[in-house]
């Protein structure tokens, strides 16, 4: 968590933080314009940025995009800061806030990934793909789902809360223990049901001994839709605070959020 806080001390930082916010997935050339700094200054707050786990990129061809990533604020609420909102930090909690009450203003652009978040667990690539994709692991971290499916691609796989159908779809890449790409059709409410499916990618990379980098990329969530609300305002957020807490310590988190599923 010290990192993140470093990194949010910053106001500048903050600044490029804010400017992710508006229109996530943004070129070093197009963040540095409106700071009255060079570029190699924007970059050395951007690797900060990296650094804390805040800013994640990815390339598409020749290009790099930045992408906010909350899920260390996340961490940091869910971990920390929830025992005592009182006097937690406004500018913290209202940032989560944000993230968590506007993603319909986080639409990705044509040409490149949509919503990219990241986290780093203390555990093998072996046992990430098993806590994605057996049951015994998300009853206790994704909202006491469970789940079925062989995993094979062209293969079905559901989510289920409850013993009903909460997320549908194929498996269209199958990577163990690296890739794991499917179809997304949200179906936990009413609400979601009549928005089209999307597409999930979960990657999985050794990050050093006894450490994996988690990646999920989701894309074609439509904006304005429910489904984009709940899953990029705080479900995926919760999803992957909850993966990782479990594995890290053995114990699933002890409340769900306020809304959302993922």
């Amino acid at each position: 968590m010290e990192p993140a806080f470093r990194a949010l001390a910053d106001p500048t930082r903050r600044q490029i933080l804010d400017r992710l916010f508006e229109r996530d997935g943004q070129t070093l050339a197009e963040l540095e314009r409106g700071f009255s700094m060079t570029r190699f200054g924007v970059m050395k707050h951007l690797r900060v940025l990296e650094a804390a786990g805040l800013v994640v990129t990815r390339k598409v061809g020749r290009e790099k995009f930045h992408y906010l990533n909350p899920v260390p604020i996340r961490e940091i609420h869910d971990r920390w800061t929830s025992k005592f909102a009182a006097g937690a930090s406004a500018a913290l909690l209202g940032l989560r806030s944000r993230l968590e009450t506007e993603p319909e203003r986080r639409t990705g652009m044509d040409g490149k990934p949509s919503h990219v978040f990241v986290v780093f667990i203390r555990a093998t690539p072996d046992r990430v793909w098993e806590a994605i994709t057996t049951s015994d692991f998300t009853l206790r971290y994704y909202y006491s789902s469970t789940v079925e499916s062989d995993w094979a691609v062209g293969s079905p796989y559901v989510y289920k809360i409850q013993g009903q159908p909460a997320i549908v779809g194929e498996v269209l890449e199958a990577d163990p223990p690296r890739k794991l790409v499917s179809t997304f059709d949200a179906r936990w409410d009413e609400e979601v049901a009549p928005d089209p499916p999307s597409q999930i990618t979960w990657e999985i990379e050794s990050a050093g001994e006894g450490v994996s980098k988690l990646t999920v990329v989701h894309e074609g969530l439509v904006a304005g839709t429910a489904t984009l609300h709940q899953v990029v305002g705080g479900g995926m957020m919760f999803v992957l605070s909850g993966l990782k807490t479990l594995l890290e310590t053995g114990e699933p988190l002890t409340r769900e959020p306020e809304h959302a599923n993922a």
